[in-house]
């Protein structure tokens, strides 16, 4: 009985040598030091500037909004005023407006420009409509994710999805971004704090980001997997042989 007790002693070992050897890529932000507090200048938070593809959700008050109203013709969707492929949409009284390549601001600021000249004290509210990131890959709920606000890092978003699976590989995250007619494959370390630092921690409009499952660590847990369950029915052999024994 001893032999099977060595035996149910060594798998064991061979269950807690595989943990240790998987869990050194598991842990995010490795090389920040967690013992203190830290300050960090945020200098990548740039804002979000309008695309071709967007839809913009424009509201217009003035002292005169009838005017508006009755410009209001043609242009506007049931979600919006859609950018064009050279950057511009077409409103009431004003007619086209370049605002592709403007941040949110700087098109509210032209828009209300243009419409003084129509309106008394126009004052614009601005907004992208279609914001949405997608997550796929090893994570616990892969989706599209509309984003309500103009800002989304991308752990923010890897916590809309339920963040990594266990065998998830954190060194290697793949974020897919188009912009300008080009695609980009951008490779991301969650392991590294300095990813904080990234001009791609912020996400933009349309976004992928792919989690690639890691091999080898999902061997080595499908192995702890079944190694517990030779574990557990070697337990149970053995105290029934004890059982009877005394």
């Amino acid at each position: 009985m001893s032999k099977s007790y060595f035996h149910t002693l060594f798998f064991l070992s061979v269950i807690m040598l595989s943990s240790c050897s998987t869990y050194k890529t598991i842990p995010y932000f490795q090389d920040l030091d967690k013992t203190k507090i830290t300050q960090q200048e945020i200098k990548n938070n740039s804002p979000l500037k309008i695309q071709s593809g967007d839809i913009l959700g424009i509201v217009v008050g003035s002292l005169n909004p009838d005017a508006w109203t009755d410009g209001n013709k043609n242009g506007e969707t049931a979600l919006g005023y859609k950018v064009d492929e050279a950057g511009n949409i077409s409103l009431p009284l004003i007619g086209l407006v370049k605002v592709g390549n403007l941040t949110t601001a700087q098109a509210r600021e032209l828009i209300e420009s243009r419409l003084t000249k129509y309106l008394k004290s126009p004052a614009v509210n601005l907004s992208v409509l279609n914001f949405k990131i997608s997550v796929l890959g090893d994570v616990n709920r892969p989706n599209v994710y509309p984003i309500p606000s103009e800002q989304v890092t991308i752990t923010e978003a890897l916590s809309l999805a339920g963040d990594l699976q266990i065998t998830g590989m954190r060194q290697n995250i793949l974020l897919i971004r188009e912009q300008d007619g080009v695609r980009k494959y951008i490779p991301v370390d969650l392991t590294s704090a300095g990813l904080f630092q990234s001009e791609y921690y912020y996400l933009r409009n349309n976004d992928i980001i792919y989690v690639t499952p890691d091999k080898n660590k999902a061997a080595a847990v499908d192995q702890s997997a079944r190694n517990i369950g030779f574990v557990l029915s070697a337990i149970s052999i053995l105290t029934l042989i004890a059982t009877q024994i005394l």
